[in-house]
């Protein structure tokens, strides 16, 4: 590698984590790292940093946790400290990857190469927050990473590189969300080398094929048994980890963690359990059947459906709530 670049890391979770560490790995100087406020986590509630600011100390990198970027906004103070900060580091670069805030202009033009972005959609297709979880949602056969130059639009800049992957059958959120951040990490040291050498391509987003992926909210969970079984199927897939997709039995949110599709016909109301036993539970859907095999009561453990079973009485002919908006465990 020619002389390393000098590269601001603005990113917060795990997919921004494993971008960081292919960085640092591929040898280049990590003056400054931005990440969200620690949060309170866990079943105490007790504040916990960033996948990237536990990653940064780590490695004795600076850490700045602005609650805004906007000089003009409630938090001038938490800006015009970052913008001193960022001025500091003299940056060749920033690299951004699920920040969590907004880059004004002033972020965007502070480096001379100014912002890449690591995308995990194939743009202009799933532009916004959410990206992985509403590829999976729509039953899309392949998603990717799209290396961006960052401007002022929402995931709008010209893209740099792009990698594709499939989605497969089987896959969830947290599994595909894996494999598209070493697909990441890996595309954005491409990019890098490329901005050394003074070969980046930029091209343009196509003006067809516009979608937008919005935030994950926890009022998705509820299931819709009126639903397809391919629907939900999709749906349970997308929501793990989070929200998880959830059905109300009497008084019981139980939390659906992994399911399989049966084309079967019935005639059973939405929501009627047709069979209970170690192969899953199986359930009526408005088209097909959801044979449910992975579950969890509230307070419990994620069990596989013999385990579930054991401890919990689930019998054909009992009825979960066709559509119920509760309030996920």
């Amino acid at each position: 590698m020619s002389q390393p670049l000098r590269v601001v890391f603005a990113g917060t979770p795990e997919f921004a984590a494993e971008a960081l560490a292919q960085i640092l790995a591929a040898g280049h100087t990590v003056p400054l790292v931005l990440t969200q406020p620690d949060r309170p986590a866990g079943r105490g509630m007790k504040l916990q940093a960033s996948a990237v600011k536990q990653l940064a100390l780590q490695h004795h990198i600076s850490v700045a946790q602005p609650l805004s970027l906007r000089l003009d906004g409630k938090y001038p103070d938490d800006a015009a400290a970052a913008q001193t900060a960022i001025a500091e580091a003299k940056a060749d670069v920033m690299v951004v990857a699920a920040y969590g805030l907004i880059l004004p202009q002033w972020t965007l033009s502070a480096p001379r190469l100014g912002c890449l972005n690591i995308h995990a959609s194939l743009l202009p297709r799933w532009r916004g927050a959410a990206p992985i979880h509403r590829a999976i949602e729509a039953g899309d056969a392949q998603t990717g990473v799209v290396i961006m130059q960052m401007d002022a639009g929402l995931d709008t800049g010209d893209m740099l590189l792009t990698d594709v992957l499939d989605i497969a059958p089987d896959d969830t959120t947290a599994s595909l969300h894996d494999r598209l951040a070493a697909m990441g990490g890996a595309l954005v040291v491409r990019a890098l080398a490329d901005a050394q050498a003074g070969q980046l391509r930029p091209v343009k987003q196509p003006e067809a094929g516009v979608t937008y992926a919005h935030k994950i909210e926890k009022t998705e969970a509820a299931v819709d048994w009126r639903q397809s079984a391919e629907t939900i199927g999709r749906r349970v897939r997308a929501f793990n980890p989070f929200p998880a997709a959830s059905a109300q039995l009497g008084a019981e949110v139980i939390k659906l963690w992994r399911a399989t599709v049966e084309a079967s016909a019935h005639n059973q109301p939405c929501g009627t359990v047709l069979s209970a036993d170690a192969h899953g539970v199986r359930v009526a859907c408005g088209d097909g059947v959801l044979c449910v095999t992975e579950l969890q009561r509230a307070g419990g453990k994620r069990l596989n459906a013999a385990d579930f079973l054991h401890g919990f009485a689930l019998t054909a002919g009992q009825c979960f709530e066709p559509h119920t908006a509760h309030k996920s465990s």
